[in-house]
């Protein structure tokens, strides 16, 4: 395919030759509207159940506020670069890149999951209880692994077009330290249902699944593009459509029903250590 717009990201490719559908601009719209809109949804909830849990839990909560409004704030901006990157266009019925503005840039979920990441990563070692890792340890190979992940993909990310040898080396190094970070986090769950109640521990089985399950999503959604080949079916609308999805799906799943699982497991050791919600409202 011409080279057209250098590294700009595949959606611009596919405004500047063949345009989006109004059904594909309007289902990426509505899309990209849900993600920030759940974000801030969730904020309150995180906000209102705070006090729900023991004091040495509530780290957790408070991590996911930070979270919902990190994560609400940079996907309404990749809202708004949405559609101001693209125009309808009369003569063909379709939306067109706009040569006046900005190209649209996934780099924005970039920027959310490099504050995002370490502390999701981090939250849960504010629930369970190390019983063989040190605790810093853990934290500081999360936070390195979870950082160079995601500045890895974000570099990668620029030559999804321009240069598929270079977009799938960064992709191959950006993975190296994924599967470190699933390493981790198995790590930290096992040795977290050590001793807790067997609801607690149900619950981190659960969370181990949701955490495969949201995670893996990403990858996909990098490899949209030419997940059946290149200049294959997904490149082009229908791949839009399917990568922010597929994004929206995974920031939703790893961010606010991980928090919310975390919350819950939160609650059930408070109350097996005696702390009772309704006790302390009622005292106060």
């Amino acid at each position: 395919m011409e080279q057209i717009l250098g590294n700009a990201n595949f959606e611009n490719y596919i405004g500047a030759t063949d345009g989006y559908s109004e059904m594909a601009y309007q289902m990426v719209s509505h899309l990209l509207t849900l993600g920030y809109a759940v974000m801030f949804a969730a904020l309150i909830y995180f906000v209102l159940t705070l006090k729900m849990v023991s004091p040495k839990y509530r780290m957790s909560n408070i991590l996911s506020v930070v979270v919902m409004v990190s994560a609400g704030l940079l996907l309404y901006a990749q809202a708004r670069n949405w559609n101001m990157s693209f125009v309808f266009d009369s003569g063909t019925g379709q939306y067109m890149l706009d040569p006046r503005a900005d190209l649209f840039n996934n780099g924005y979920r970039y920027l959310n999951w490099l504050i995002d990441v370490p502390m999701l990563l981090l939250q849960i070692l504010f629930v369970v209880i190390m019983t063989k890792s040190s605790f810093m340890s853990i934290r500081n190979q999360f936070w390195f692994s979870g950082v160079m992940m995601i500045v890895t993909g974000y570099i990668g990310q620029f030559y999804e077009v321009s240069n598929l040898t270079a977009f799938f080396v960064w992709g191959a190094i950006s993975t190296v330290f994924f599967f470190h970070v699933l390493y981790l986090m198995n790590k930290v769950i096992k040795e977290g249902k050590e001793g807790i109640p067997e609801a607690g521990q149900k619950v981190l089985g659960n969370i181990w699944i949701l955490f495969l399950i949201s995670w893996f999503l990403y990858p996909g959604a990098y490899l949209m593009p030419y997940l059946l080949g290149v200049d294959g079916l997904l490149y082009s609308e229908s791949g839009v459509v399917g990568r922010q999805m597929t994004y929206t799906i995974a920031d939703i799943s790893s961010k606010v029903i991980y928090g919310v699982m975390l919350g819950n497991l939160a609650m059930i050791l408070s109350k097996a250590e005696g702390y009772n919600f309704n006790e302390q409202t009622t005292s106060l």
